[in-house]
């Protein structure tokens, strides 16, 4: 196994300012040296993993593929051959706790549906590994924070898959944003949505994490997080519906419209849907609007304001390489990660208080 001494520096691609913990990563702490990479194993080989996350890891510099976990037999076989995973780094369900002996991988990524994510990333936690997980985090805020506190306990680190926050175009819009280099942010408008064509998906199934808030959702909700700087005090009001009640059944969203108040007044209207392609981001300012469309795209990101265009353009997969290196990087030299658990929990207590004031019909404080 190759190691380097600690770099003291973070390389170009890494991290800004985040909030998150500072843990003795278990994995790296009994040495002052470090893997010169991180080996990661993905834990569901869906669409994300296949199409996504696997070309990325062989595009990233600080973390590489080094193990797979699923129920398929055939998926199995297929990664085994294209990504020369040795065998010993193949895992399956009832197998998956036996990766706290295997010292290849550093880094347990769960690519799995919603309801699944509590319960994965608790047990690579307790098997002393750092943890990638894809959003939303969990279904609940009380799952969130018994994720979090698992990880803290391990003493690993947690990081979220919000790629968009790795990316030049979110920074960018960003950055106006704090440096108020517009003035103040007076209001937004935040959609993100597609159409869904599949009837039997987890997506479809509200015990599995189902419906547009929880997918979708949590876009527009970063949007109108990110683009206002600050945090939403309420949801003044929320609906809930669906188009096609024979795929979303029992009140299950497919469309979701909510209206966020934040400090100082500032109101952000979201919108996300299963039913219509939407993607974009109004951000209006004292001195002019901030339009970003589309805004969390998995390349094409760009916009326009009265300073200029905003338009760093790159192909896909990058976000999720520039993702997976930084927070690769941050385990490596011991700093707290920009996307931890605590960002994932705020998107699901806003998600919670949208699915609150729907079902009541009236305003819900955050």
């Amino acid at each position: 196994m190759n190691f380097i001494s600690r770099r003291t520096t973070l390389k170009s691609l890494a991290l800004g300012a985040g909030v998150g913990i500072i843990s003795p990563f278990s994995v790296l702490s009994s040495t002052n040296l470090r893997k010169e990479k991180l080996g990661v194993a993905l834990v569901g080989l869906g669409y994300y993993s296949t199409d996504l996350l696997a070309p990325a890891l062989e595009k990233t510099e600080n973390c590489y593929l080094a193990g797979i976990v699923t129920g398929t037999p055939s998926k199995a076989a297929v990664w085994k051959t294209k990504y020369k995973i040795p065998e010993k780094n193949i895992y399956n369900y009832d197998t998956f706790d036996s990766i706290a002996e295997n010292p290849d991988i550093d880094v347990i990524y769960i690519v799995l549906p919603p309801s699944m994510h509590k319960e994965y990333v608790i047990r690579a936690a307790q098997a002393g590994k750092h943890v990638f997980c894809e959003k939303p985090m969990a279904m609940t805020v009380e799952e969130c924070q018994a994720m979090i506190d698992a990880c803290k306990q391990a003493g690993v680190s947690l990081s979220i898959g919000y790629r968009c926050q790795h990316e030049p175009n979110t920074k960018a819009f960003q950055k106006i944003v704090q440096e108020k280099s517009l003035g103040k942010v007076l209001g937004l408008d935040c959609a993100a949505g597609y159409r869904e064509n599949r009837t039997d998906h987890w997506k479809q199934k509200r015990e599995m994490g189902g419906g547009v808030i929880y997918d979708m959702g949590v876009y527009s909700i970063q949007g109108a997080r990110l683009g206002s700087g600050m945090e939403p005090i309420a949801v003044n009001s929320a609906k809930v519906w669906t188009e096609r009640p024979d795929i979303y059944k029992n009140g299950l969203g497919e469309i979701v419209e909510a209206e966020l108040e934040f400090p100082r007044g500032v109101i952000g209207t979201i919108k996300t849907s299963f039913g219509d392609n939407m993607n974009f981001l109004n951000i209006k300012c004292e001195k002019g609007m901030i339009e970003m469309a589309p805004f969390s795209a998995y390349a094409g990101n760009k916009g326009e304001s009265p300073l200029g265009e905003i338009n760093f353009p790159f192909q896909q997969p990058m976000e999720q390489v520039w993702q997976m290196d930084n927070d690769a990087q941050t385990i490596m030299d011991k700093k707290p990660q920009a996307v931890p658990g605590e960002e994932g929990l705020r998107d699901i207590r806003i998600v919670q208080a949208i699915l609150e004031s729907a079902e009541k019909g009236r305003k819900v404080m955050i």
